[in-house]
């Protein structure tokens, strides 16, 4: 099939990569001519693990391209995806300026029938706004749907390419036959596609992210709970996640959830129930005990010192919001940074991935490191905010050689807390017990 997909950020270059990958022939619009031209050169512009491997392999065999022009992917292609960012406005609802923007172009540059996807993120009643932009400039024949994206950042490959199910939000029958068919290739393990009213597509995807974002910070409280009454929180996640109504997933206390979902997602899902007449209060305590817990490291570094850590040099291990993504969109790793820079301290970071957009961020306010051992060198404590595979097993000895002081905050539990106990380490993590040397 010959598809367009407008926006080139995480799901519309790791969807429009995927789509070619099957064999369709795929045009990305992005506005951004420096950016459009990298990657026509083959420059990848964010990272996300095997998507490089996908990306040259197509753009090589000539089913994937790129242009600035959105009337050149409308003429090539008979499905139009919108992949185009939805950022929260200040009062949480999504802002729909990109997606009205292009629908209203599109109805001045279709000749003939076309199906146009949401595959962002939207509020529920999105299908219908932008059907009536297009219908406004166009008269013909064509329909807009809802299929919503369900891609975790680090991931993203392996779930477009193995999704656990795709949903598409349509009443029209000629759309659900061709859709079926555009993803047959992906499910031919079984899984399921499941079709359904715009509505109900839109909103599944705003209540799959609230509902994990609530499971995430279910465990945060419980963590919380933990530290106050002498439990741990690893026996009590291995003890509730063996029910299989509740799941082992999502389960892992830390510092908060950030990214490009799941806060905005529960903030428009919230603004959404406000705007009709509904008090969704869980969601409401939901953003505010995570905003709580990206504060809860350095809160514990300032208790340790006593609240004056002026002159303390601190070693940051982790930016990104999760591992295996570049992306620092409400990273905690940011919160703890603008906390302990106004208390008057200094940091060191490292990052494998995400170093280069704080830099782009915050400028020079924090030192960054060329790996994880030299952010360590002079440093007064060593603070781990994301969990990279690469931190689980340092050399303990190099670190505590590196160290000024042998003192850990551990944000993401990775470590054992009696063998730091046994190396002689002060270890503070989240919902276990702190252990002292």
């Amino acid at each position: 099939m010959n598809i367009g997909v407008v926006g080139t950020g995480y799901v519309g270059l790791v969807t429009g990569t995927c789509f070619a990958e099957m064999g369709n022939h795929v045009v990305c619009v992005d506005i951004d001519q420096a950016k459009v031209d990298s990657m026509k050169q083959g420059k990848i512009p964010i990272y996300e693990p095997h998507l490089d491997v996908l990306f040259e392999r197509n753009i090589r065999q000539n089913r994937l391209s790129f242009t600035t022009q959105l009337a050149d992917a409308v003429k090539h292609s008979s499905i139009i995806f919108l992949a185009l960012p939805t950022p929260p406005g200040e009062d949480g609802s999504a802002d729909l300026s990109y997606v009205l923007g292009v629908a209203d172009q599109l109805g001045k540059m279709l000749d003939g029938y076309k199906i146009i996807i949401n595959k962002s993120t939207v509020p529920v009643g999105t299908a219908e706004a932008v059907r009536d932009a297009i219908a406004k400039n166009y008269k013909g024949e064509f329909d807009v749907i809802s299929n919503p994206e369900f891609l975790r950042e680090g991931f993203a490959v392996d779930d477009f390419m193995k999704p656990d199910r795709v949903v598409i939000g349509t009443r029209s029958e000629k759309a659900k036959k061709i859709m079926g068919e555009l993803y047959a290739p992906f499910l031919r393990q079984g899984n399921p596609i499941y079709f359904m009213d715009e509505r109900s597509a839109e909103l599944t995807k705003y209540a799959a992210n609230s509902f994990l974002a609530t499971k995430i910070t279910f465990m945060n409280e419980v963590a919380n709970l933990c530290e106050k009454v002498g439990a741990n929180v690893d026996a009590v996640r291995i003890g509730i996640g063996s029910d299989d109504r509740i799941g082992k997933r999502f389960l892992f206390a830390g510092i908060g959830y950030g990214g490009s979902c799941f806060p905005k997602d529960v903030q428009a899902l919230e603004h959404t129930s406000g705007k009709y007449g509904y008090d969704f209060s869980i969601l409401q305590s939901v953003m505010s005990v995570n905003n709580k817990q990206k504060m809860l490291l350095a809160e514990k570094v300032l208790e340790y010192y006593g609240g004056n850590v002026k002159g303390k040099r601190f070693a940051l291990w982790g930016l990104a919001f999760k591992p295996d993504t570049d992306d620092i969109r409400e990273a905690p790793s940011l919160y703890i940074i603008d906390m302990l820079i106004k208390a008057g301290a200094t940091i060191r970071a490292f990052d494998p991935e995400a170093m280069s957009n704080v830099k782009k961020q915050i400028g020079d306010k924090i030192e960054f490191a060329n790996d994880e051992y030299h952010a360590l060198e002079g440093a007064d404590a060593l603070l781990i905010a994301t969990e990279w595979s690469a931190f689980r097993t340092p050399d303990f000895d190099k670190m505590q050689s590196t160290l000024k002081s042998k003192v850990i905050f551990d944000g993401r539990n990775l470590y054992e807390p009696q063998k730091m106990q046994e190396a002689g380490y002060y270890y503070n993590s989240i919902g276990r017990q702190t252990v002292k040397p």
